[in-house]
């Protein structure tokens, strides 16, 4: 189940084919890096390699074999059964960041910038979605400082970020198919969206690392089984 919630609350409660027509959104056009501080896997440790030829005659008994490999399996800790992921549940965001909607330009650049994010969502003093703030919409153009407009923009960074956020803005609940957040991820240009309950009330966040994330966790599980 999608929604769209902006200051004066719920206006759009159903699929996700219908976001498109409900609320018109730009795709970022500053694709993230890659992080330059990612360390190559460790080497994994080789099992010799068993070599051609009659055994010892010093080599224990097969029965011995059998119940030290017996004994052994008995301490290992067995893995739990590989399931398929398919709602919003199992890759969201539970602990997220989010901006009051009366935090300035300036200050919300900052609390974007030391929490390492793209995005996040601003809700009122109850705690409801009234829009997403993605770092692109603080980085317009007229926003950055000029010889001729610099105490314009540093006006400019203290307005309320309700002045540039996008609002308002769509939402999904936690039970929702990925296959439809991916899809209404592509239709709307949005790298992620805010969990919320049908109130509003924020619950977390989904975003396309977290999809992705799950793609090649180890070991892989089935996204669409």
């Amino acid at each position: 189940m999608f929604f769209v919630f902006g200051p004066a609350g719920q206006i759009y409660r159903g699929g996700a084919h219908q976001l498109p027509q409900v609320l018109a959104v730009s795709g970022v056009q500053r694709p993230q890096a890659l992080s330059p501080h990612s360390r190559p896997p460790s080497p994994e440790t080789g099992v010799p390699a068993h070599r051609p030829g009659p055994e010892p005659s010093s080599a224990p008994p097969m029965r011995q074999l059998q119940a030290a490999w017996a004994y052994a399996q008995t301490g290992r800790v067995r893995p739990k059964a590989r399931r398929p992921l398919t709602q919003v549940s199992d890759v969201m965001t539970r602990e997220v960041s989010s901006l009051p909607a009366t935090m300035s330009i300036q200050d919300a650049w900052q609390a974007l910038r030391l929490e390492q994010l793209s995005q996040a969502p601003v809700v009122d003093a109850r705690g409801q979605v009234v829009g997403l703030l993605r770092r692109s919409d603080m980085a317009s153009a007229d926003l950055l400082p000029d010889l001729d407009g610099i105490k314009r923009t540093f006006a400019q960074a203290h307005r309320p970020i309700t002045d540039v956020m996008l609002s308002p803005a769509p939402t999904v609940s936690d039970d929702t198919d990925l296959r439809r957040v991916a899809k209404a991820m592509l239709e709307t240009g949005l790298s992620g969206l805010p969990v919320t309950d049908e109130a509003g009330m924020l619950q977390g966040f989904v975003a396309r690392s977290d999809i992705l994330r799950a793609l090649v966790a180890d070991p892989p599980l089935d996204l669409w089984s």
